[in-house]
């Protein structure tokens, strides 16, 4: 008998075979709501960053173009305005990637090593995409700041 749950999702070699589910499609719908309120939320957060129909270079100097401020303070408060963009982009597109894999059949499975995400990370952290160790090595492989 299998010492743990992710041994009898793996061969002998170590790797899922396709014929064994990551998860059942019941057990991924039960995220699909969780995910579904965060990207609406993520996508209401950046309508309103970006001031609707607007880009957001045309919303930043709308936002910060005002003349006794100075050139620093705004090109700051700019960087960290597009940093904050760029963030909650990459977190939507996460987000729908994960709603991708419900549909898919695969949340579950660490889309780098293939094995099982802890049911306790997907608690946590209903967009990933890896398991820890998967996650930390791609984090390792990041330039700093990036």
């Amino acid at each position: 008998m299998p010492v743990n749950a992710l041994q009898a999702t793996l061969g002998e070699d170590g790797i899922r075979r396709p014929s064994e589910p990551v998860m059942d499609k019941n057990q991924a719908a039960t995220f699909r709501p969780a995910l579904v309120a965060l990207r609406e939320s993520l996508l209401a957060q950046l309508a309103e960053q970006r001031g609707g129909t607007i880009g957001r270079a045309e919303a930043a100097a709308n936002h910060f173009g005002q003349p006794e401020d100075p050139r620093a303070q705004l090109a700051t408060a700019r960087e960290l305005e597009f940093a904050i963009d760029e963030h909650e982009t990459t977190h939507l597109a996460a987000v729908e990637a994960a709603l991708e894999r419900i549909a898919a059949g695969a949340y579950g499975e660490c889309t780098d090593c293939g094995a099982d995400i802890p049911m306790a990370r997907l608690r946590a952290t209903p967009e990933a995409a890896r398991c820890v160790p998967c996650q930390e090595k791609a984090e390792l492989r990041q330039p700093p700041g990036g």
